[in-house]
């Protein structure tokens, strides 16, 4: 089965316009670009064209690559005051002079979209309401709407980044799943890996997952976003692997279309809190 996360953002999106439409709200939010990176100004236009697509708002600063991380904060700071902001999403990653630690602890958490505020990562932990990180929110989302069994499934995430592997292996374990994370140290990663009914792979390096890494049946789910010669790669050898899962996601069409999906949700869900604060 190939768990085709294109045609799912788009039904998700569409039922988003819908809801939208009858709260009669306006969700706005802000993209900070800095520099002029091709693949972060994409990613960005493609965000701000779901915004379109669904009728949110968005405002798009941009500053230039020499940007400190004091200018940065500075514009921040009046995206937190601006009533008519509900989302916040600073663009990653940033230049080499800026400290991203500084930036995404500036946001506040009530318009944090991305779900990386360390007060949203807590919520995470403690199993408590909050923004999820959209990646791992749209890869649960995939799962839960091909209804693959979660709960009691050994899951193997191969991945401990802030803004994928952590937050996917504690959505995984509020879903009841037995989780094991590898990462670049881990020891026989195949005999691991071998060991999952899903598997998630968020380690950044095209093609790694190869055939005998994967259980007959599995489920994969390839978070991996590498361009090779041009083109975009999954973690996942998707030719071989396809012949021995039981239900694979494409790159491109998998995942990321989930990640925008997640993210047009995150800033609706922000601009129903700012309207109701009691939810």
């Amino acid at each position: 089965m190939i768990l085709d996360g294109k045609g799912l953002s788009e039904r998700r999106l569409a039922l988003l316009k819908e809801e939208i439409g009858e709260k009669g709200i306006t969700p706005t939010l802000a993209t900070v670009l800095v520099g002029d990176d091709p693949a972060s100004a994409l990613y960005v236009r493609m965000k701000h064209r779901a915004c379109e697509q669904v009728g949110i708002q968005s405002v798009n600063v941009q500053l230039p690559s020499e940007t400190t991380t004091q200018e940065v904060l500075d514009r921040l700071k009046m995206l937190n005051a601006d009533p008519d902001i509900d989302g916040i999403l600073v663009q990653l990653p940033l230049p080499a002079q800026i400290d991203t630690h500084q930036v995404i602890n500036a946001i506040v958490p009530e318009k944090d979209v991305d779900g990386y505020h360390p007060v949203n990562m807590g919520r995470l932990v403690g199993g408590l309401p909050g923004p999820r990180s959209c990646t791992p929110k749209g890869v649960m989302t995939i799962l839960k709407e091909y209804g693959i069994q979660i709960t009691g499934a050994h899951a193997v995430v191969i991945g401990r980044s802030v803004d994928v592997g952590r937050p996917m292996a504690l959505l995984l374990m509020l879903a009841d799943a037995t989780v094991t994370i590898c990462h670049s140290k881990t020891k026989n990663l195949p005999s691991i890996t071998r060991q999952a009914d899903i598997l998630i792979s968020a380690a950044g390096r095209a093609d790694m997952v190869t055939a005998d890494m994967v259980k007959p049946g599995a489920t994969v789910i390839d978070v991996g976003t590498n361009h090779v010669n041009g083109k975009l790669r999954g973690d996942v050898d998707f030719e071989a692997v396809k012949a021995i899962a039981g239900a694979i996601t494409p790159v491109p069409g998998g995942v990321g279309p989930m990640t925008i999906a997640s993210l047009m949700e995150n800033t609706m869900e922000a601009a129903i809190r700012r309207c109701n604060p009691a939810q």
